[in-house]
């Protein structure tokens, strides 16, 4: 007899079938028993009876795998509607040993690092692992919309010979007995790859030796990178994006329905234009000074407020950021020098992404290099590729446990991570 999920027992009443998953929870009354099993769909009722099956399911232990073949009878007061009655069961394997929270209450009530402690069973808890479904639908939204759109999916290197955001920390380590870098990003790898497909997009892990201890941040997050080429500017990179991040919610809301009310979130409506704001003005709204090099997180808190506020969204794109703060690679206003074709987009008052056009050509490539005292010699493996043609182009990163965290509202990008790497954190 094949498998079925719970979620396929409505469709099943009056008939026999096999379940198995995880002892979710007993209940052991007088005459009877219930037995709650999980699995990847949800929940299933078992209503026990005869004495024989009551004493196996009262030495289960919980979280103990099972099998149970029984018959599908309706009830109204049952998950789905549905119960299964008249079973035999089956350990898939020896008692478990049960976790130290308990996992069949409606939250957890373990602090956020027990939690990550015990991940491996603390993400069966429907709230930790919704965000991940949600976090999987977005994935797949983000592919979706780029291929519907020409882009290339590509794979680039993790091990670099040289870091990728200049002045930013690394993760050094010994490569053969010679030095090497794990990736900060693919930025210099898609930058290339325009030169082959001409959009491309990467979904990968990335690496940030940054010793920063808060809720937004973590040393090693995925990755949702973008570049396109032949733009007039950075305005044609802003528009991919709003498409892209519209394509992500709506399929979060058709994939993750579940997960979503699990969290009781709803998805933001992504605005057919996304309003936007010179860096020099978001610091007169942020009541930032005029001399701010960059904008603080009380000044995105602020800004996240007004875009709300004045136009109805939750996403704000500041644009313009000073050349001084953009990596080498940046494309300054032509008309304005001192800032930058660069912009960063806010999710509710947080920035999410950055972005902006790239420099295209070699020459401009060693004055801004010159002009920031570095050496060319760590950069000429890229930077050579722009002496054989390379049209104008740019791009963005997505960060993905952000966008999730941001979306359902988690307090801390840990809450949403399977797995979080950071300043402490390098297990399990």
């Amino acid at each position: 007899m094949q498998r079925i999920l719970s979620t396929e027992l409505p469709a099943r009443v009056g008939a026999t079938v096999r379940l198995a998953g995880w002892v979710r929870r007993r209940r052991l009354l007088k005459s009877v028993a219930f037995l709650i099993v999980r699995d990847a769909a949800g929940l299933a009722q078992v209503v026990v009876a005869a004495p024989a099956v009551r004493e196996q399911v009262e030495a289960l232990t919980e979280e103990t795998v099972v099998e149970v073949v029984g018959t599908v009878v309706a009830n109204p007061t049952a998950p789905a509607g549905v119960e299964v009655v008249e079973p035999t069961v089956r350990p898939l394997g020896p008692p478990a040993v049960p976790p130290p929270f308990d996992l069949y209450r409606p939250v957890l009530t373990a602090t956020l690092p027990t939690q990550l402690d015990h991940a491996p069973v603390a993400l069966r808890h429907p709230v930790r692992s919704a965000a991940l479904r949600i976090s999987a639908a977005a994935v797949s939204g983000f592919r979706a919309t780029l291929d519907g759109r020409g882009f290339v999916e590509v794979h680039t290197p993790k091990v670099v010979a040289s870091s990728t955001e200049s002045g930013a920390n690394v993760f050094a380590l010994d490569w053969f007995g010679r030095p090497a870098y794990l990736a900060q990003s693919p930025q210099f790898y898609k930058q290339l790859m325009v030169g082959v497909f001409e959009r491309v997009y990467e979904v990968g892990p990335v690496f940030r030796a940054e010793p920063h201890d808060t809720v937004r941040h973590l040393a090693q997050y995925t990755s949702l990178d973008v570049e396109l080429g032949f733009v007039a500017d950075h305005r044609d990179v802003m528009a991919v994006l709003r498409e892209t991040l519209a394509g992500m919610v709506a399929t979060v809301g058709e994939r993750a329905g579940g997960a979503l009310a699990t969290l009781g979130v709803t998805v933001p409506e992504v605005p057919a234009e996304i309003p936007a704001v010179h860096f020099t003005d978001a610091l007169k709204i942020a009541g930032a000074p005029a001399d701010e090099p960059d904008l603080a997180p009380a000044h995105e808190r602020a800004l996240g407020e007004w875009a709300l506020r004045e136009h109805g969204s939750d996403f704000l794109f500041v644009t313009g950021y000073p050349m001084a703060k953009r990596p080498f690679y940046t494309h300054p206003d032509p008309a304005r020098p001192a800032y930058s074709n660069g912009f960063d987009l806010l999710f509710r008052g947080v920035e999410l992404v950055t972005g902006g056009q790239r420099l295209h050509r070699h020459a401009d490539y060693l004055a801004a290099l010159a002009a920031r005292g570095e050496p060319v010699e760590p950069y000429a493996g890229y930077v050579d590729a722009f002496r054989h043609g390379m049209p104008p182009h740019g791009g963005f990163a997505i960060g993905l446990e952000r966008f999730v965290a941001r979306l359902t509202g988690a307090a801390n990008v840990r809450e949403v991570t399977a797995f979080p790497r950071d300043l402490h954190r390098i297990t399990p």
